[in-house]
């Protein structure tokens, strides 16, 4: 039987056939719209569309190339040592046979942490093989073997896990890969139904011509339907993994509203959105939540003084910063509200007097 490393090594090596694949299309295709169509097949019958085309088909080629590279080699962020188990609680955690008590080692672990979801049985969401608190929304892959910040899925195609790193650039590969297809299969079609005629001559370039409109007519078809679902999620601020949250299963638990939404994962500079460079908010471990202030347990903390030092020593862990805006927003609209009422009794109080 051979070694556990070696077979790792072979997975590893098996998991690039897809992108080799992907690779290879790709290099064919260029191959066969600028040499075979536009210096073969453009110029028997006029110049016309030739620089055109390829000025558009250079750009929607750039912009491919470049967001999947990212999505492949942008490695997957993962959770910060501040979920890691102390030392000694870990060794408890470990030791620990009884699965109640080892949930009670998480849950005071857990206490100083910024976590809304849990399991399905609602305990403490723990990795055992990356022996770390899993943050809001991250998850292990079995392929990366690593916890993923904010994982959507594990794509084959790019080999590479898709998360809160790269599921922009996931987005905008997406997206360019489908204009790459819809420019080379809008603008092949006139070709390709003039060599089905027979309208041009049988040359080599009618294979390539042929065989391009058919490959890039696919990928459109299944490529939108990819793309269509991503933005969905992309305005619903879930992904393909849905949260259990302390008071249940949400999958909108973390819906700000789709303009919020488009910006958790693009940013705020609108400028940015169509370059595949990180501009994503936040740091992956923590997320706004419109269920911050219905959970009691996580709203209200209450630390006890030291006998020997004040309150004003203590210190408070702060919530972050997008937390931090919604309490501030309802805290507003609590205060709005009660001066309105007291305005309405003092009026009421003036008239009846």
């Amino acid at each position: 039987m051979a070694p556990t490393h070696v077979l790792r090594c072979c997975q590893r090596g098996l998991a690039w056939i897809p992108v080799i694949f992907i690779a290879l299309v790709v290099c064919w295709s260029y191959y066969a719209y600028v040499v075979e169509l536009c210096i073969f097949t453009i110029p028997s019958i006029g110049e016309k569309s030739k620089f055109v085309y390829l000025i558009f088909f250079h750009l929607s080629f750039i912009m491919f190339v470049w967001s999947y590279w990212k999505t492949i080699f942008t490695k997957p962020a993962n959770p910060s040592k501040e979920f890691c188990l102390p030392k000694a609680e870990k060794e408890r955690y470990e030791k620990e046979e009884r699965p109640e008590t080892q949930q009670e080692i998480l849950w005071r672990a857990a206490t100083s942490l910024p976590l809304y979801t849990r399991t399905g049985a609602g305990a403490i969401r723990y990795c055992d093989r990356c022996q770390v608190i899993k943050p809001d929304r991250c998850h292990h892959c079995s392929a990366c073997d690593m916890c993923v910040l904010k994982m959507d899925h594990h794509c084959p195609w790019v080999n590479n896990c898709v998360g809160f790193s790269n599921y922009k650039f996931f987005i905008l590969f997406l997206a360019y890969s489908l204009v790459y297809c819809l420019f080379i299969a809008a603008t092949v079609l006139q070709y390709f139904i003039k060599f089905w005629t027979n309208e041009l001559p049988d040359t080599h370039a009618k294979f390539h011509v042929l065989f391009l409109f058919f490959v890039a007519a696919m990928f459109c078809i299944s490529i939108l339907s990819l793309f269509s679902y991503h933005l969905w999620l992309v305005g619903k601020n879930r992904s393909t993994i849905a949260p259990v949250f302390r008071t249940g299963s949400d999958k909108n638990g973390f819906s700000l509203g789709f303009r919020k939404n488009i910006a958790q994962v693009f940013g705020d500079q609108k400028k940015y959105w169509l370059l595949p460079v990180f501009t994503s908010q936040g740091d992956g471990l923590t997320f706004p939540t419109r269920l911050v202030n219905a959970d009691v347990e996580q709203a209200t903390v209450t630390l006890q003084p030291e006998p020997n030092k004040s309150a004003a020593d203590v210190p408070v862990s702060p919530l972050s910063e997008s937390q931090n805006r919604l309490l501030s927003n309802d805290q507003h609209a609590n205060n709005t509200g009660d001066h309105l009422a007291n305005n309405a009794l003092k009026s009421g109080e003036l008239y009846h007097g």
